[in-house]
């Protein structure tokens, strides 16, 4: 304050990005009685982009960026748009955001807090105990975490079946059937 700064650093900062930007963007009136403006961006655009163009209205504090009325304090469009009526952007600095504001928050007087050692703390009542079914498991495949529905669900079957013969009980390489006649198939093998 003794500087001569109203407005705290971080507002300060972004007012003066904020006006550097604002020399690059060009200004359309649409009211000047109604405060409106039309603000094009035309500064690091791409030429196969079309440039960006947002409505500034002044006299309810709203740009079409949002934030104007989320931040409470000007964006680079609503710096445009003061600059080119002439108009002292710094009036549409919220208070809050004021050294005298953030000074009169920290006059407040605070107690000491006691010595972290004479606390008193009551004694646990109960045990916490972790839930072993959450923990991660380190080891092996991963889990599915997969919900499962009907589609899922395979007809149970009466076990495996032989590839050649089809029946139940035995595989392809513990068939009775395997080496029944050498050059027959063992279709014609059955009777």
């Amino acid at each position: 304050m003794q500087a001569g700064h109203v407005f705290v650093e971080d507002v300060r900062d972004t007012m003066v990005a904020n006006r550097r930007m604002a020399r690059s963007m060009n200004v359309e009136i649409y009211s000047r009685r109604l405060e409106t403006f039309r603000v094009t961006e035309t500064i690091g655009r791409r030429l196969d982009i079309p440039p960006r163009s947002y409505g500034v209205d002044l006299r309810n504090r709203q740009c079409d960026c949002r934030r104007f009325q989320t931040l409470h304090y000007p964006c680079a469009h609503v710096v445009a748009a003061c600059a080119k009526v002439n108009l002292n952007v710094e009036q549409f600095v919220d208070d809050v955001y004021t050294l005298n504001r953030t000074l009169r928050v920290w006059k407040n007087e605070f107690p000491v807090l006691p010595d972290l050692s004479t606390w008193e703390v009551p004694p646990m009542t109960f045990e916490l105990v972790p839930d072993r079914g959450l923990r991660r498991n380190s080891r092996g495949r991963p889990q599915s975490t997969r919900i499962r529905n009907e589609i899922d669900i395979r007809d149970k079957s009466d076990g495996t079946r032989c590839g050649l013969c089809r029946l139940a009980g035995h595989n392809r390489s513990k068939c009775p059937q395997r080496n029944y006649h050498v050059g027959q198939s063992s279709r014609s093998g059955r009777t």
